[in-house]
C-alpha cells in the first residue's frame, strides 16, 4: 500500500466523492495507516473547513467510515476524531447548509448515538452546535409566510370586494395569473423529493457498513457448524427409526389393553421429548447459519474492498516503475555518450602538453 504523506492525504481527499467505492477505498488508505492518526485527523479537519458547502457532508461520511471501521483494529481514530468533532460541528453549526446536508448530518449523529460510537451526551452536544442555527432560520421563514399570507388574505378580500360586477368568465380570467405562478411549485418539490429519496439510499448513513469479521471468528463460526444438528447422524437415526404408531392415530384402534396403552404413552414421551430437543437444535443451528451468512458478505465485501486498494496500488507501482525503466534507459543513453576517462591522458606522467608561457601568447 503506498507510502503516507501529507500531499498524499491531500491528493486523496480532493479526489473524494459521493460514492461508495471513494469513501470506502480512502477509508482503508487511512486506516492502514491509523499510527498517523493524529496528522490524518489534522489535515481532514483543514481541508473540510476549506471545502465547499456540498462537500462537507462528504468529508463526515469518510469519518464515519474510518471511526466504524477501525474500532476493532485500535481507538487511535475514535479518539483522535472525538477531539476535533466539537469544532467541526460548531464550524457546520455556523453554515447555511442545505436541507440535504443537515438531514444526513443529523441521521449520522442518530447512527453514532443508537450504536454507542460516542457518549450519547456528547452526541447531543453535536446536534445541539449543528442545529443552533436552524431555528432561527426556520423562524425568519415562518415570519417570511406569515406575511407573505396576509397580504395574500389582503388581496383576497380587496378582489372578492370588486368581483361582484364580474361576470364567471372575468372571474376565471383573475383566478389564472395565481395558478400560473404556483406551477413551478409541484416541480420543485419533486427535485427535492429526489434528493432526499437519494440521500435515504446513501448507504453510508442509513445503514453504515458492518465490521468485517476477524478470520479466526469466521473459522472458529464455521468449525461449529460441523458440529450442529443437522450433522448429527446417531439422532437422525434414532428419529427415523420410531415406531409408526407414535405418529399415526389411526393406529391407536389396535391397542388392546391398559397396559399396552400406557407403554405407547410412554413412547410418545419420549419420542416428543427427543423431537423437542432436536428441533430446538435446528432453530439454534437455522440462526447460526445466518450469522455466518453475514459475516461471509461482511467479509467477502471488505475482501473486495482490499482488493480494489490492491489492483489501484499495482497499477500505481506499475507506472512508477516504468518512470524509473525510462530514467535507467535515458541514463545509459547519456553515460554512452560521456568519454572515457580512463583513456584521457594521465597529467601526473606528463601526458599532456605545458600550458603556454606570458611571452608566447604575446609573440
Amino acid at each position: 500500500m503506498a507510502g503516507f504523506n501529507e500531499d498524499a492525504l491531500k491528493k486523496k481527499l480532493d479526489d473524494l466523492n459521493m460514492s461508495q467505492q471513494s469513501i470506502q477505498t480512502v477509508s482503508l488508505w487511512l486506516i492502514h495507516h491509523k499510527k498517523h492518526a493524529h496528522t490524518v485527523v489534522n489535515v481532514w479537519y483543514r481541508e473540510l473547513v476549506t471545502a465547499s458547502d456540498s462537500r462537507k457532508l462528504t468529508f463526515m461520511y469518510l469519518a464515519n467510515d474510518v471511526i466504524q471501521n477501525s474500532k476493532k483494529k485500535g481507538p487511535e481514530y475514535n479518539k483522535e476524531f472525538g477531539n476535533k468533532l466539537g469544532k467541526v460541528f460548531d464550524h457546520l453549526g455556523g453554515l447555511r447548509l442545505d436541507e440535504k446536508s443537515i438531514k444526513g448530518l443529523n441521521r449520522l449523529l442518530t447512527v453514532w448515538e443508537e450504536r454507542s460510537v460516542f457518549d450519547s451526551d456528547q452526541v447531543k452536544l453535536y446536534k445541539k452546535e449543528l442545529n443552533k442555527g436552524q431555528g432561527k432560520s426556520k423562524e425568519n421563514k415562518k415570519d417570511k409566510k406569515d406575511k407573505k399570507d396576509k397580504k395574500d388574505e389582503g388581496r383576497k378580500r380587496e378582489h372578492s370586494g370588486n368581483s361582484t360586477s364580474l361576470t364567471k368568465k372575468h372571474r376565471r380570467e383573475s383566478r389564472s395569473e395565481p395558478i400560473k405562478a404556483t406551477t413551478p411549485e409541484p416541480r420543485q418539490r419533486k427535485d427535492s423529493e429526489g434528493e432526499i429519496g437519494q440521500f435515504v439510499v446513501s448507504p453510508h448513513v442509513s445503514s453504515p457498513p458492518s465490521d468485517p469479521p476477524e478470520p479466526e471468528q469466521l473459522i472458529e463460526a464455521l468449525q461449529e457448524l460441523e458440529s450442529a444438528a443437522t450433522s448429527d447422524a446417531v439422532i437422525r437415526e434414532k428419529i427415523a427409526n420410531l415406531p409408526a404408531e407414535v405418529s399415526d392415530v389411526n393406529l391407536l384402534n389396535k391397542l388392546q389393553d391398559l397396559a399396552a396403552g400406557r407403554a405407547l404413552c410412554q413412547k410418545v414421551e419420549e419420542a416428543l421429548s427427543m423431537l423437542e430437543a432436536y428441533n430446538k437444535r435446528l432453530a439454534e443451528e437455522m440462526e447460526a447459519r445466518k450469522a455466518v451468512a453475514r459475516m461471509l458478505h461482511d467479509y467477502i465485501a471488505y475482501q473486495k474492498d482490499l482488493l480494489a486498494q490492491a489492483e489501484e496500488t499495482l497499477e500505481e507501482h506499475r507506472q512508477k516503475q516504468g518512470k524509473v525503466k525510462k530514467v535507467r534507459e535515458e541514463l545509459r543513453a547519456h553515460l554512452q555518450n560521456l568519454p572515457d576517462i580512463s583513456k584521457l591522458p594521465n597529467i601526473r606522467t606528463g601526458g599532456l602538453a605545458p600550458l603556454p608561457s606570458a611571452g608566447d601568447l604575446f609573440t
